[in-house]
């Protein structure tokens, strides 16, 4: 095994990304840090090397321990990341009612009202 390998590879091989061409567009965007700088798709990363992946608005907090060019099994592919992502809070709840429902009941009122917190 190499040393280093390309960082849109390492990211498209841990399974961070479905293609490596939508790696190669991440770090072109500036979705992707190394070590809190800018990446470029080629630039290398080695093991130990931080990355900070922007996917769908949340930052994924990546280690790297392992450089892997190509797509391997995933029981590998865990092996070569250490992934500090801190969990994510639950979205906040929303009351719905079906459209055309009417206008709520008594009932249903005084759940809306605990619901809210009234």
């Amino acid at each position: 095994m190499a040393d280093s390998a390309r960082v849109d590879a390492w990211l498209w091989a841990v399974r961070v990304f479905k293609t490596r061409s939508a790696a190669t567009t991440a770090c072109r965007a500036g979705h992707v840090r190394v070590n809190g700088d800018k990446a470029k798709a080629a630039q290398p990363v080695r093991p130990g090397d931080e990355l900070r992946v922007r996917i769908a608005g949340f930052d994924r907090i990546l280690i790297v321990r392992q450089p892997i060019s190509k797509r391997v099994g995933a029981a590998v592919a865990a092996t070569a990341v250490d992934d500090r992502t801190p969990a994510r809070e639950p979205a906040p709840q929303v009351a719905q009612r079906d459209r055309g429902a009417g206008r709520p009941t008594k009932r249903e009122r005084r759940e809306i009202d605990r619901f809210r917190g009234r």
